[in-house]
């Protein structure tokens, strides 16, 4: 969701850095081209497209400049305020979903930070934590950028919710164990069939939640479906500098605290994210609804109920 509200805003910046005195089709023409810079920026996160274009639409349609730049923050805010709403509905609804006194496993960040201002995977944990549903969350530290260490602990923290961080390679272990009684995620793109684009390690957790018999939920805006894409298959997922990999902190600590961890001229593969086959997934939560199997006939119909 942080990548739509990011495009919204980004969208009624440009509208204001383009030169004012640019007669109208031009300044269409030039707002287009830097609004596609930026749907472009995140290529398997959908919302980040489906905002801008959201903004453009409602720009389209004024017939001033001065109009335009109104129209785009005043959009930007809405989608913004829908978010941070959307993820209270999500909230309520997968909290009611939850085992009561369960601890809850979580991937990569899904709070405050990364959406409107509540959280969808993180909103149904605080949700449940305030029903008294929910007793602990378990956190991965999500590698290479550990999102999971640096803000979803934080993040829960703040709460006053009890949380424990673990390393990636400790979901096993810990499923195994049977201290894990539902995993919550997010989303960067559902596509029509149910598959699944998140941060990578989901597929993994959804694994051994399916090994397991943990329930595993998805937890989205509906902005996130993305029914022009038939399956997985055909999402684009994007890869990134493998000295994400090779050294720690990079792209996130002061240059100065960016250390390596492998020998110099090393190779890594780093993709941002990984598919989850619909199958995997005992249900989607988004704030028109939750969708079960089958997808490809639950998705399309919670898109009709989206308020």
């Amino acid at each position: 969701p942080i990548f739509g509200i990011a495009g919204a805003y980004g969208v009624a910046l440009a509208t204001r850095s383009l030169p004012a005195s640019l007669p109208r089709p031009a300044f269409l023409d030039a707002l287009q081209e830097e609004a596609m810079r930026l749907a472009q920026a995140r290529p398997t996160a959908v919302n980040l497209r489906w905002a801008v274009e959201r903004v453009l639409l409602a720009v389209r349609e004024q017939a001033t400049v001065p109009e335009m730049q109104r129209t785009a923050l005043v959009e930007a805010h809405r989608i913004h305020q829908e978010d941070e709403e959307a993820n209270r509905r999500i909230g309520r609804l997968g909290a009611d979903l939850l085992p009561d006194g369960c601890w809850v496993l979580t991937h990569c960040n899904t709070g405050a930070l990364a959406t409107g201002g509540w959280g969808t995977a993180l909103g149904v944990i605080r949700t449940g934590w305030a029903m008294g549903k929910v007793r602990g969350v378990y956190a991965t530290e999500t590698r290479p950028l550990l999102q999971g260490a640096r803000l979803t602990s934080w993040a829960l923290l703040q709460e006053g919710i009890p949380v424990t961080l673990i390393v990636d390679s400790a979901v096993g272990a810990l499923v195994h164990q049977g201290k894990v009684g539902a995993i919550v995620v997010g989303a960067d793109r559902i596509a029509r069939n149910g598959d699944v684009a998140n941060k990578i390690g989901t597929y993994t957790l959804a694994v051994l939640a399916h090994r397991h018999g943990i329930p595993f939920y998805v937890c989205a805006p509906t902005s996130t479906i993305d029914l022009s894409t038939p399956s997985g298959k055909a999402i684009p997922i994007e890869e990134r500098s493998p000295q994400e990999v090779t050294h720690m902190g990079w792209g996130w600590a002061p240059e100065g605290q960016i250390h390596p961890l492998a020998p110099p001229g090393v190779s890594a593969w780093n993709p941002a994210f990984d598919i989850t086959p619909s199958d995997l997934v005992t249900a989607v939560i988004t704030e028109a609804g939750v969708a079960r199997p089958p997808y490809e006939q639950s998705l399309p119909a919670l898109l009709g109920k989206r308020r």
